[in-house]
């Protein structure tokens, strides 16, 4: 896995050095001059909002308020700089995050919350594709390949998501554990850890429905939310778009996430979907490509937070946890 990451990064670093030999530096080096002294917004709102909803949606994966905003807040920021720092796949940092959030819940709250939240952020994102594919469809012809593949996408994200929830609610993770007991792959204390995870998430889907769709609800206007960055970054260049368009853009850009989560960082990926994209709508390959070296900004200064809330939090870890 580790070898495959290694090559899908060096893969996309030569994509995008591709693009932007192609294109040209000289439209992305004229984009960052026209946003000028607004690139400090950007690097606040929406995504400073979105990451406040997102924690929110977070809380809410819990049976009960056991952590305070703060330490989820400092927890979520640096578990998202740990996936897209580090060759995890995007799951290494949500095991960080239970983990760091153990001085106010045990790991047997904390585990079963970072995988409830990885469900209904990605049950948020599929609500918000559909107003993506309505807004696509006003913006686009029904016939464009975006607007299929966003299609597509959101069949595979509807079902892989259903399926997963099943799951977790039907309480399959305990089968699947004891077959693996039985081939030698688990120990007994592995298993009764898995077998607590497994019991809380069955608990939390069948008698907390209420914080199950309050977790989406925010998740899902976290998405939604996220649109402006779009409509701003694009209308503060020189390319005023509609709302439907920036939410458009915005939903194939979260299709791509979920499509390339293997990918560092999505590498390459978003440079190259953006193009796609932008190309389709009629605003040209430089604009897909200067958006996304923006936004790579903004990514690279909430990286840098995160790291710098990760210190603080180990320091807070109880000694038990902090020495492995």
């Amino acid at each position: 896995m580790r070898l495959l990451r290694l090559v899908l990064l060096v893969c996309g670093a030569a994509l995008v050095l591709w693009l932007l030999a192609t294109i040209g530096p000289g439209a992305v080096i004229q984009a960052f001059a026209d946003l000028s002294w607004r690139l400090l917004i950007i690097l606040v709102f929406p995504f400073g909002l979105t990451t406040l909803l997102d924690t929110l949606g977070w809380r809410h994966a819990f049976r009960r308020d056991a952590v305070p905003f703060r330490g989820l807040l400092a927890a979520r920021l640096a578990g998202e700089a740990f996936n897209l720092t580090t060759p995890t796949a995007s799951m290494g940092g949500e095991a960080l995050k239970a983990w760091l959030v153990r001085p106010w819940a045990p790991l047997a709250e904390g585990l079963p919350s970072v995988i409830v939240a990885k469900t209904t952020i990605t049950l948020g994102q599929a609500l918000f594709v559909v107003v993506g594919l309505v807004a696509a469809h006003a913006a686009l012809p029904s016939l464009s390949l975006v607007v299929r593949g966003m299609e597509w996408l959101l069949v595979v994200q509807v079902l892989a998501v259903g399926g997963f929830v099943v799951v977790q609610a039907g309480g399959a993770l305990r089968g699947g554990t004891r077959w693996l007991y039985k081939l030698g792959w688990l120990s007994d204390r592995h298993v009764e850890s898995v077998g607590q995870v497994n019991d809380e998430l069955a608990r939390f889907y069948r008698r907390e429905p209420r914080r199950l769709a309050l977790s989406i609800l925010f998740h899902f206007l976290a998405w939604l939310i996220g649109a402006l960055e779009p409509w701003l970054i694009l209308r503060w260049i020189g390319l005023p778009v509609s709302l439907a368009e920036a939410t458009a853009i915005e939903a194939f850009s979260s299709g791509i996430r979920f499509a390339a989560f293997l990918v560092p960082g999505y590498l390459g990926a978003l440079e190259a979907g953006h193009v796609a994209i932008f190309t389709a709508l009629g605003l040209g390959a430089p604009a897909g490509l200067s958006f996304t070296l923006i936004r790579r900004v903004r990514e690279a200064v909430w990286t840098g937070l995160g790291l710098l809330a990760l210190a603080p939090l180990r320091a807070q870890a109880p000694p038990a946890t902090r020495k492995p």
